[in-house]
């Protein structure tokens, strides 16, 4: 008899789990039904898609993530081939002109697409997981391995960022990799405290402490019933991330220690603007790579803004 009041006790528990997490998980991604009988998700777009400039942002960055993963097809001649005269302004089918070796600038523009993409989200991808983990490591265990946790994020916290990626990238070579994982694994510590913040509120409401009652594993309490409602946050977070990534490999790439040639990158093709007879003469051998920047990551930057608004509930007519 005893057995079967514990067994009743357990179904009562699971029950319990059940009906929680379904009355609080209304700021989460996962099952969450919004008042107007759609899904989380599909509310979150709605306010989205009705921002027009976060729209048009999300149409420019996929045409460039697009132009990245089609470069070879898109771009009109070989990307190192010296195939036009020498420093010549726009002509024939040199719709940007050549470099100071006959190289199309065009051409080389669209392949320095793939390095910023590549770059933005691969970063970006290395310091979500480890922030995120990290931090839901140290928000919900607390004590001894929060204190751990959080002082070594500190210290990463505590030394210039970018004079750090800078030496880094100097001391392990560069190249395209280099830069990418350098810059995710010195990326993460903002995102940690964000997370832990969350977590630290969220692991007192009464869904997870009615999960640990029942026995849920600690990996299926924070990836189950945790993760999901600080996916707003990391998402939002990650979008600007992808923008200060493509402007730190351009930073790097012209000063001459991030992506080297032959490789095109926009940083390294800016830094031909070093030379005064290049600014001053020869515009379109910077100019339009400067312009790319300037738009990807102002579209990337207006993305983010879109999904902060629609996570948060405000709407641009």
């Amino acid at each position: 008899m005893a057995q079967n009041v514990g067994n009743k006790n357990s179904e009562a528990l699971f029950h319990l789990v059940d009906a929680v997490e379904r009355v609080n998980f209304p700021d989460s991604a996962a099952e969450q039904v919004a008042t107007d009988g759609d899904s989380y998700i599909k509310t979150i777009a709605k306010r989205f898609f009705k921002n027009k400039v976060a729209v048009i942002s999300l149409v420019i960055f996929l045409i460039l993530v697009l132009t990245a993963v089609f470069a070879n097809q898109i771009a009109p001649h070989p990307r190192d081939a010296s195939v036009g005269r020498f420093q010549a302004a726009p002509y024939d089918n040199f719709y940007l002109g050549t470099d100071d070796i006959g190289r199309d600038v065009l051409t080389r523009l669209i392949h320095g697409t793939q390095v910023s993409i590549i770059v933005g989200l691969g970063s970006v991808l290395v310091y979500v997981l480890i922030g995120t983990t990290l931090g839901l490591v140290s928000g919900y265990f607390g004590g001894f391995i929060d204190s751990i946790i959080m002082r070594i994020t500190e210290a990463f916290m505590s030394f210039p960022f970018f004079m750090v990626i800078l030496t880094l990238v100097s001391l392990l070579g560069s190249g395209i990799w280099v830069v990418t994982i350098v810059l995710g694994t010195l990326s993460w510590p903002p995102l940690c405290r964000l997370v832990r913040g969350q977590v630290l509120t969220i692991k007192e409401q009464d869904f997870v402490l009615a999960a640990v009652a029942t026995g849920y594993s600690t990996p299926g309490i924070l990836f189950r019933h945790i993760l999901p409602n600080v996916l707003s946050p990391i998402l939002v977070n990650a979008t600007f991330g992808i923008a200060t990534a493509i402007l730190t490999e351009a930073s790097l790439s012209f000063l001459g220690v991030g992506v080297q040639r032959p490789r095109p990158s926009w940083g390294n093709i800016l830094s031909e603007a070093q030379s005064l007879r290049v600014l001053t003469s020869e515009p379109w051998r910077w100019v339009p790579a400067g312009i790319l920047i300037f738009i990807a990551v102002l579209a990337i930057n207006f993305i983010g803004d879109g999904l902060r608004e629609a996570i948060e509930g405000e709407t641009k007519s």
